[in-house]
């Protein structure tokens, strides 16, 4: 499994403008073969951080979401977004294991 895990930092209010496009591409990449868990979300504690998980079952299944023309039309809906900082990683994950307590 693919692990997709990112944080952005966005100016105060930026957020709000690109709301819509977050969630037509979380509804179009879940949709996606191969993708597992695909969703955006706000610090609770830090409003003008986005935080991006995603899970796939494969590296060629992510290779094909970054080639998706929803893709393209995501990077245009957020053309004017210019982060204040973005650290977004990915990991193999050999498997899941059972959390302690």
């Amino acid at each position: 499994m693919i692990v997709v895990l990112g944080e952005i930092e966005v100016e105060e209010g930026a957020i709000d403008g690109v709301k819509d496009a977050l969630a037509t591409m979380e509804a179009a990449t879940r949709a996606e073969a191969g993708c597992i868990t695909y969703a955006f979300a706000t610090d609770v504690s830090s409003p003008t951080t986005i935080r991006l998980v995603e899970q796939w079952q494969s590296m060629a299944a992510l290779e094909e979401h970054f080639v998706s023309p929803h893709m393209a039309a995501f990077g245009k809906a957020l053309g004017g977004l210019a982060p204040k900082s973005l650290d977004i990683k990915s990991y193999e994950i050999a498997g899941e294991v059972k959390l302690p307590g």
